[in-house]
Parts: structure tokens; sequence; C-alpha cells
């Protein structure tokens, strides 16, 4: 439920990410942000909310980090499948490349 919303939202960043404009550790992290920092209207926003800590100093860093062992798993579960897209991602871009189209 929580993983297919995200993936949900990351689909929207395809091309950012094969553009190497953003990475999609870095969209979770701006999801989590964003779903945090809202009223909780559905399961995953309350899931989200009750098991996810989002922190940050005036600096601009932030700490993502689970509040309980299952919030822990679901920040794992959740890094691991953003990693996993984006390699899907970048393999499927390569797979039309030939070695001629990285010479300039």
């Amino acid at each position: 439920m929580i993983l297919s919303e995200f993936a949900k939202y990351l689909q929207q960043f395809d091309e950012d990410i094969t553009a190497n404009k953003t990475t999609a550790v870095k969209i979770l992290c701006d999801w989590i942000k964003l779903v945090i920092n809202k009223n909780p209207k559905n399961h995953v926003d309350k899931i989200v909310h009750k098991e996810i800590m989002y922190a940050t100093n005036p600096q601009g860093d932030f700490v993502i980090t689970g509040k309980s062992d299952s919030g822990r798993v679901l920040i794992n579960a959740l890094e691991k499948y953003a990693l996993s897209y984006e390699n899907f991602l970048m393999s499927r871009w390569l797979e039309n490349k030939k070695p001629k189209d990285f010479h300039k």
C-alpha cells in the first residue's frame, strides 16, 4: 500500500532520473517530507506519520528515521525500492545505447 503510493509518485520523475537531474533516493526524501508536512488524509499518510520521523536543522540538513522497528523496516524497504527502480530505469535507458553513443 505505502510502496505503491510511493511508486506512483516516483514514476512522475522518470525523465529527471534518466537525465541525472535527480536520484530516486532524493525523490523518496521529498515524498516523505511532503507526506509528513500535510495532514494525514488516508491510511498511507497516517502510517507514514506514525512510523517515520523527519527532522531538519536551520542549515537545511535533515534526517529521516523510523520511530520504531517497523518504521525502520519501512524506510529500508522504501529505500531499496527507490534504488532498484532507479537501476531499472538506467538499465532500460542503456539498453538502446551503443558504445559510439558515449564518445564525444
